[in-house]
Formats: C-alpha cells, sequence, structure tokens
C-alpha cells in the first residue's frame, strides 16, 4: 500500500506524536538509558582496590602470573632432561647360568654369575646428548619469543585501556553538550524560538550521545579485562597512569627489518634448529658402526669340581641394515629447515609491511592533526564562543563547534593508539599472543627421525 503524503497544511496540529516523544525521553540520565543491561565482572583474585596503575607495575606482574611464560622454561626444562637421558651409558646386565643341570647326577657343568656391558662406540652419546642440547637452545629463543608476546600484549592493552579511558572522559564531554543542546532546544521550543522538528532531533541526538558513552564504558571494560588476562590478575577499580604520546622518533623502515631479521627469537630459532639438525645428521651416520657387547664371568663346574669362567664378545655385523633410511630422512629434515629459515624471514617481512603501513598511516594523521586539525578546531570553537559572547551567534552554534573539536580529540587518540601498536610490535619483534600456548621445540612439519631419545 502507498503512503499518501499531503502538501496542503493542516489545520489542525498534530500534537500527539510529539506528546508520545517526549514521554519516551521522560528519563534523560544516562542511567535510565537500557536499564539493567550493564557490563558484569566476574569476581577472581583481584589487586588492591584503589591503587592506579603503571606499565612497569603490570609487566612485572605479568612476569610472575602469565602461565605460558612458565609453560615456555618447562619445554627447556623437559628438552634438558632428554639431553641429559640421551647421553647416559647403558647399564650392565648380570645373569645368574646354570647349565647341563643334572647331567650325570650333579648340578649342572656350569653355574655361575655373569656381567654383560655394552660399549657405545663411535662417540654416539655425545653426539645424542649433543643433539638435545641444541634443541634446548631452540627452546631457550622460544621461551624469549614467548617472553616478547607476553610484554607486547601488556603494552598494547595497557595501551588501548589508556585510549578507552581518555575516550571515555571526551564522550562524557561530549555528552553534557548534548544535555546543554538539549535544555537550550526546549527552553527555545517553550519561547516559540524552535519548531517540533528540532526538538525531536535533539531527543534523538541526547540519546544517541548516551548511548556512545555506554559504548565507551563497554569499551573501558573489555580493554581492562583482557588486560587483566594477559597479566593473570584481576585489576580492581582504579585508574590507569600512561602515556599515549610517544617522545620516539619516526621508526625507518630498513632499520627495522634488518633488527627483525637478524635478531628476532623466531628467526633465531629457526637457525638454532637447523644447527641442530645438523646434528641429528651426524648423529644418525654413526649409528650403523657396532657397540661392543662384552660378557664374563666366574662359576664351578661341578662335573670337574673345579672353578672356572667364561667370557663372550658381541658384535652386530652391519650387512644389511646401516641406517640408511633415518640418514636419509634426517638430511630431509635438515632441507626442510633450510626452507623453514627462509619462510619465516619471508613471513617477517609481509609482517613488517603490514605493520608499518599501519604505523606510517597513524604517524601521518597524528602530525596532521597536532598542526592543524585540532588547532583549527579548538580556534573554530574559540570564535564561535566569541561570537556569542557578543551576540553574533548563537548558543546551539556554540555547542556543534565544541562537539567538533571534542570528536577531533578522541580520533586524535585512536590514531595515537594506533601508532602506539605498531611502535610496540615492530620494537617487539612483530610478536604478540601472550595467552597462547608456549611454542614445541619442533616446529610444525618437523620429520623426527627416531622415537626414541638418541
Amino acid at each position: 500500500m502507498a503512503l499518501q503524503v499531503s502538501t496542503q497544511p493542516s489545520s489542525q496540529p498534530i500534537l500527539k506524536p510529539f506528546v508520545e516523544s517526549q514521554r519516551r525521553l521522560q528519563g534523560t540520565k544516562l542511567s535510565e538509558v537500557a536499564p539493567g543491561i550493564r557490563w558484569q565482572t566476574e569476581n577472581g583474585p583481584t589487586l588492591p582496590s584503589g591503587n592506579a596503575y603503571d606499565l612497569e607495575s603490570l609487566l612485572s606482574i605479568a612476569a610472575a602470573n602469565n602461565p605460558t611464560i612458565r609453560q615456555a622454561r618447562y619445554q627447556i626444562s623437559g628438552t634438558l632432561a632428554q639431553a641429559l637421558q640421551a647421553g647416559l651409558y647403558p647399564n650392565p646386565r648380570l645373569s645368574y647360568v646354570a647349565e647341563n643341570i643334572g647331567s650325570e647326577g650333579t648340578a649342572g657343568e656350569f653355574q655361575g654369575l655373569e656381567v654383560t656391558q655394552r660399549f657405545v662406540t663411535a662417540h654416539k652419546l655425545d653426539l645424542s646428548r649433543r643433539k638435545y642440547l641444541k634443541r634446548a637452545k631452540v627452546a631457550e629463543h622460544l621461551a624469549m619469543m614467548q617472553q616478547f608476546k607476553v610484554c607486547n600484549d601488556v603494552r598494547i592493552h595497557f595501551a588501548k585501556a589508556l585510549a578507552a579511558q581518555q575516550t571515555l572522559a571526551y564522550r562524557q564531554e561530549i555528552l553534557k553538550t548534548a544535555e546543554d543542546n538539549y535544555l537550550t532546544t526546549r527552553e527555545l521550543f517553550n519561547l516559540g524560538q524552535a519548531n517540533e522538528v528540532d526538538v525531536h532531533r535533539i531527543n534523538a541526538d541526547l540519546r544517541r550521545h548516551q548511548l556512545a558513552v555506554l559504548a565507551a564504558e563497554n569499551r573501558l571494560f573489555q580493554e581492562r579485562m583482557q588486560l587483566s588476562a594477559v597479566i593473570g590478575v584481576d585489576l580492581s577499580e582504579g585508574p590507569l597512569e600512561g602515556e599515549l604520546t610517544s617522545p620516539r622518533g619516526m621508526i625507518q623502515l630498513n632499520q627495522a627489518m634488518e633488527r627483525i631479521l637478524t635478531q628476532s627469537p623466531e628467526v633465531l630459532a629457526a637457525y638454532a634448529k637447523l644447527s641442530e639438525d645438523r646434528t641429528t645428521i651426524r648423529r644418525e651416520e654413526v649409528e650403523w658402526v657396532p657397540d661392543l657387547v662384552v660378557s664374563g664371568g666366574s662359576g664351578y663346574n661341578f662335573e670337574s669340581e673345579d672353578p672356572v669362567a667364561s667370557a663372550r664378545l658381541e658384535i652386530e655385523v652391519p650387512l644389511y641394515d646401516k641406517n640408511q633410511g633415518t640418514i636419509k630422512q634426517a638430511y630431509v629434515d635438515y632441507c626442510r629447515q633450510q626452507k623453514e629459515v627462509r619462510r619465516t624471514e619471508m613471513h617477517l617481512r609481509m609482517r613488517l609491511a603490514e605493520e608499518y603501513e599501519q604505523y606510517i598511516t597513524a604517524l601521518q594523521h597524528i602530525m596532521s592533526y597536532e598542526e592543524t586539525v585540532l588547532p583549527e578546531s579548538k580556534a573554530a570553537y574559540e570564535s564561535a564562543l566569541h561570537s556569542y559572547k557578543v551576540d553574533r551567534t548563537d548558543w546551539p552554534r556554540v555547542l556543534e563547534m565544541h562537539r567538533e573539536y571534542t570528536m577531533r580529540r578522541i580520533e586524535y587518540v585512536a590514531h595515537l593508539v594506533d601508532r602506539r601498536v605498531s611502535e610496540v610490535l615492530i620494537d617487539g619483534f612483530l610478536l604478540h599472543g601472550g595467552l597462547e600456548a608456549a611454542s614445541n621445540p619442533n616446529p610444525p612439519g618437523h620429520i623426527d627421525s627416531t622415537p626414541n631419545p638418541r
């Protein structure tokens, strides 16, 4: 059914919709917007209330409470335990030997004890231990990588929480402006200087800004909860102390790339794994060298009634199996790791390109906002305020200029946090994910040559 709109003025004013709109907006307080729907926090271990939190204290708390840092250290301990086990010498075997029991009514031709010992040749145990010690070096680089992940996440969420805290203050300032505009428009309507259209518009505008304040509160709750999750302890009600502005100069792309490609824990771990794989090849190349198994003992020959001794030497003849398949498997894994090093470097280049684009864009906006946008917006507001004082403009125009100036400050805060996040990631080797499980020294795709430590 088509909607018919009359172009003729109505002889009767339509008051009912206006009255209904005033009833809908009887509660103009922020607490009366969406009542009962608020962010609920869970009870848990918290820091002392009433404290202000700075970045350094939160980093210290995270170092002591984030579980992934302990996980990474356990990876080192576990690999060192493997190195210990792989280098241990074989235990001797003690045997009791009884031969021809009952022969001619005697207890046997021979009864006695024998000791058997395997003598490992070709430095196999030393190479096995060296292999796992190098794997422990991989675990150390991965533990350092995990520390960067945690610290970077703390810095990022701290900056975002600071920004949310500042944005909430600005949103409350804009809401105050909207409330002033609401009261002004209502007064003008009562004086006949504003119509119903103005009142409807200002009603909707006030509610939108109230919702914007609630959204800013929700964002602050979210950022504080995420920050609490990373540090491992719930933050009580207390302000965050810090600066979003950065004192450092512009990051140079080439210098950042060189630093990341030469010092990143990801790259160092990849090269350490390559060194371990070289040792694995050497270890498997000597696996075919036979060990010596020596047995000896003493006993008694009950037939001749003489004490006797026994000796035995065993050696495996590598006629068919010279460990050819495992050697080839170890070499293939070494080649795979060479490509993994290259892949890691290429992936870091890609991630740096993405992050540097965000960094340089934020830096451009910050510079322009500081030089032009914020000063001009502030000047426009001050000019409007001066014009109002000399009766050359109306008060709603002043409120609009103040709102525009505050919106530009909110945008400036968003660019500041974008820059800070990018700086943290570039300085922190592009690592984040402080609650992801600590990485295993064996990377994805690793071909393990042997199931047992050796």
